[in-house]
């Protein structure tokens, strides 16, 4: 219940839930209380615990997730986006660090783990048990991107001489270990631990109890490498209704299962991190609770040279400054024609970089994407021209300065879709990020050749456009 000020009310000791959770969380830490605490996050959603843990400072955080248990931290961990996670991990001491680490799945681990500094991580794998600290490790060693980076190492694993009574009894004496696995399915591997079938597990329901995995199991299942990229993924998992395909290495030994609901996530990360990047986030990824100036400098990284490329733009300006003092209407459609041709351009900086992303394109083809893009300017640059032409002899009544900012607006349109399609694959070609460069690229050469088409056509019909 909250009073007229908005400030949380308790009644009888209970745990009210306010609208600045973090306020709360911080009073609930510093009391040192633990089951209020975790009567209080339990009333939180998942977003809400993300929100209030992440507004907290490293004093009182660290306070909250030592009052947690170690199965209840990890939860509250894996609400986090993977930089505050690795954050709040690290601001930990080692043991209760790797406490918390043990709760989690293997494939977050290892996110957290790479986040970290070396120093950090490795203090917390020494904690760790050494086969779940090998087990960590092999999946750091894994891009973000690929099978091995995405998998997770807890599954069902038999051998297809064992029995259904055989696996009966496994899973009976290891229940504890085996209730936050994904049991849907079981993998039947020789001793060696080449992959041979999957089984799944309704499959044991209604067989005798001396049946044989090597009968119940379907042979030759579908796998993917370790080492297979996340758009091949993509594409599998769009071609197939599996919840969750083994992952082999390049012997056929298996080494871990990917989940459908992994790929999705790292396929809405990557996107995130592209549109961030596309935006001039240089590494693709910022939360203001970041340090002030790794935020400051990162943007300042894409915005200094940015600035350096605009005075190109305003050097052209100023090379035409006496037409621009003598017809001064035309600054009026100087920022129309800069806009509209970015905005096309943009749309073929998008079309370039999804195609890049799903395989249709390759950097070498950079003709063919050009002429596409030309045929589809030539067009819209002819629609956007004429509009704009009508708009300034209504402005102005003179139809020569409809003729220059037209034709300006289609020549730059032209321009601005050939940029847009081809910089990225100029770009991709010699090992650029094409989300990066692209952007500054295309809106200093638009503007640039916008002002000089305008200023240029107006400079040839100076005489028409001031009498």
């Amino acid at each position: 219940m909250r009073d007229s000020t908005g400030e949380l009310d308790s009644l009888s000791g209970d745990v009210a839930v306010s609208d600045r959770p973090w306020e709360e969380l911080s009073r609930l830490a510093e009391q040192g209380d633990a089951e209020r605490l975790e009567e209080f996050l339990s009333e939180l959603s998942t977003t809400d615990q993300a929100l209030a843990l992440s507004r907290l400072d490293e004093i009182h955080r660290v306070q909250v997730l030592e009052g947690l248990d170690a199965e209840d931290a990890a939860d509250l961990i894996a609400a986090l986006p993977e930089v505050q996670a690795a954050e709040a991990i690290a601001s930990l001491e080692p043991d209760t660090a790797a406490a918390i680490v043990h709760e989690l799945p293997s494939d977050e681990q290892a996110d957290v783990l790479g986040d970290l500094s070396d120093q950090q991580a490795a203090a917390i794998l020494d904690v760790l048990p050494d086969t779940e600290a090998d087990a960590a490790r092999q999946l750091a060693a894994y891009e973000d991107d690929v099978a091995g980076g995405m998998m997770v190492l807890e599954m069902l694993r038999f051998t297809p001489d064992m029995t259904v009574a055989d696996v009966i009894a496994e899973l009976n004496s290891n229940a504890e270990i085996y209730s936050d696995f994904d049991v849907r399915y079981a993998y039947v591997c020789e001793h060696d631990g080449s992959l041979v079938g999957v089984l799944p597990m309704q499959n044991l329901l209604f067989v005798k109890r001396g049946s044989k995995l090597a009968d119940l199991m379907i042979t030759d299942p579908i796998s993917v490498l370790d080492t297979t990229p996340l758009d091949d993924l993509i594409e599998l998992f769009d071609a197939h209704h599996f919840l969750g395909v083994p992952v082999v290495d390049h012997d056929g030994r298996l080494k871990g299962v990917l989940h459908r609901e992994a790929v999705n996530y790292e396929e809405t990360r990557a996107a995130e991190s592209d549109y961030l990047k596309s935006q001039g986030i240089v590494g693709g990824e910022e939360l203001r609770s970041m340090p002030l100036w790794l935020r400051a400098r990162r943007r300042l990284s894409w915005l200094s040279i940015n600035i350096l490329l605009n005075i190109g733009a305003a050097a052209v300006i100023a090379y035409f400054q006496e037409t621009l003092q003598a017809v001064i209407a035309l600054a009026v459609f100087l920022p129309i024609i800069s806009d509209m041709s970015g905005c096309s351009g943009n749309q073929a900086v998008a079309v370039s970089m999804r195609e890049l992303s799903l395989g249709l394109v390759r950097p070498s083809e950079v003709f063919r994407v050009w002429w596409k893009e030309v045929s589809v300017g030539l067009i819209n640059g002819a629609v956007l021209g004429l509009l704009v032409a009508i708009c300034a002899v209504i402005f102005d009544g003179n139809g020569y300065l409809g003729l220059v900012v037209g034709v300006a607006l289609f020549a730059n349109t032209i321009v601005a879709v050939s940029i847009g399609g081809v910089v990225p694959l100029v770009l991709k070609r010699f090992g650029f990020d094409p989300a990066v460069a692209s952007g500054p690229l295309l809106t200093t050469v638009t503007d640039m050749c916008g002002f000089f088409f305008v200023l240029g056509l107006a400079t040839l019909l100076l005489s028409r456009l001031v009498s």
